[in-house]
């Protein structure tokens, strides 16, 4: 039977989940080195593209070799690949639009290595029935990560005579402490079976199961749902409102930020007592609801939806997640893999409200989003009702 869940003694774990949220800091960037460089929406989504392009190309193969050589060794990985792909950058003096490209490039590549081994790595310190709580706890830690990309730059605009690129040495930092505590910390790796290795053929073999596409396209969706929100609500609100995106722009994403935030707190509570598949419900029918605000056209109902929209959010990533690996536990590692891949969504779905920006404005874009939504909406009513186990 597994020990209970410690979090004191796995803080080393946990801080590698606030160092995923590093990678989210695209989002905030997106419209401060638009207005720096001063770059069209769909160029300025070339961040959240770049960040996000190496889940769709590595976390199959990371999977894979995860399955030989351990979940630990993959997130050090991860550690070492953020913190160079933030030194470059840092050291170019962000000078070039492609040196800060190629930086958030190489962050990308080490989120993706901490998320594939991070998700079911909290599985093996969690007592059975409690992944989808404990998970939603990690993803509170991560949105804390997350937030610091919108509050560090917005205090520091403020209060500090500084602006976004404070985060870089920041962020560089916190890496190298995690990658220290980490190394000294032990982590027995459950989930061993005597079904054969993880294999390419193996991972992608699981797609043919129509309930495993249908979560992982749910993946797919909601981080470019997601993405699209924390990139395009600066933007929003600087086109709609007249908002000053360095100093009051970033609101909207901090508010969204802290929205996400609180949520998967209180996820990591509600999950005591109820079923993972209800809660998804619940977080869709808030999400919905919080859209529907943005149209209004009314700064103070645009703000009261952007927290909505984060409550709502907040766990859908999680629940999903969860949901999938332990309909087939044995094969969590190809199952991680392939989900942290259809994080790509979060560069390709962001383009699509970029351009859509371009041709119309801001506020019609997020018709993109909001598409993503329905479809998991779909997912939440449908197919976890009754829940089917997995053939493969």
């Amino acid at each position: 039977m597994k020990k209970p869940f410690h979090i004191y003694a796995s803080f080393p774990v946990f801080l590698a989940f606030l160092c995923m949220g590093f990678g989210d800091v695209v989002g905030p960037l997106t419209g401060l080195v638009k207005e720096e460089f001063q770059l069209s929406n769909v160029a300025a989504q070339l961040i959240p593209f770049m960040g996000f392009l190496m889940f769709g190309v590595l976390s199959v193969p990371i999977g894979v070799i995860q399955d030989k050589f351990g979940r630990k060794t993959i997130l050090m990985i991860g550690l070492l690949a953020a913190t160079l792909g933030l030194s470059i950058p840092y050291l170019a003096g962000f000078s070039t639009f492609g040196s800060i490209l190629l930086g958030i490039l190489m962050l990308g590549a080490g989120a993706t290595f901490l998320q594939v081994s991070g998700n079911p790595l909290m599985r093996d310190v969690s007592v059975p029935g409690k992944y989808a709580r404990n998970l939603s706890l990690a993803q509170f830690i991560k949105a804390i990560g997350t937030l610091s990309g919108a509050l560090i730059p917005l205090i520091a605009a403020n209060y500090w005579g500084g602006d976004w690129r404070i985060l870089f040495p920041v962020y560089i930092i916190i890496l190298l402490i995690t990658m220290i505590l980490l190394m000294f910390q032990k982590i027995k790796e459950h989930s061993k079976t005597n079904l054969p290795g993880a294999s390419l053929t193996s991972t992608f073999l699981l797609l043919k199961n129509k309930y495993v596409l249908l979560m992982v396209s749910g993946i797919f969706l909601y981080v470019g749902a997601e993405v699209s929100m924390s990139s395009g609500l600066p933007i929003y609100l600087q086109d709609t409102f007249g908002l000053d995106i360095a100093r009051l722009g970033l609101l909207g994403t901090l508010f969204f930020f802290i929205a996400l935030m609180s949520g998967r707190f209180l996820g990591a509570i509600v999950l005591n007592w109820l079923p993972a598949r209800y809660f998804l419900k619940i977080s869709v029918i808030i999400s919905l609801t919080g859209f529907i605000g943005l149209f209004a056209g009314v700064q103070i109902i645009a703000m009261i939806s952007i927290f909505l929209l984060g409550l709502g959010f907040a766990n859908i990533f999680p629940l999903i997640f969860s949901i999938t690996v332990e309909s087939l536990p044995e094969r969590s590692n190809e199952l991680s893999g392939l989900m942290v891949a259809a994080i790509v969504g979060g560069a390709i779905v962001p383009l699509l409200m970029g351009f859509l920006a371009d041709l119309t404005s801001p506020l019609i874009a997020f018709a993109v989003p909001l598409s993503c939504l329905l479809f998991i909406t779909m997912l939440a009513f449908f197919t976890f009702d009754p829940l089917k186990p997995i053939n493969t």
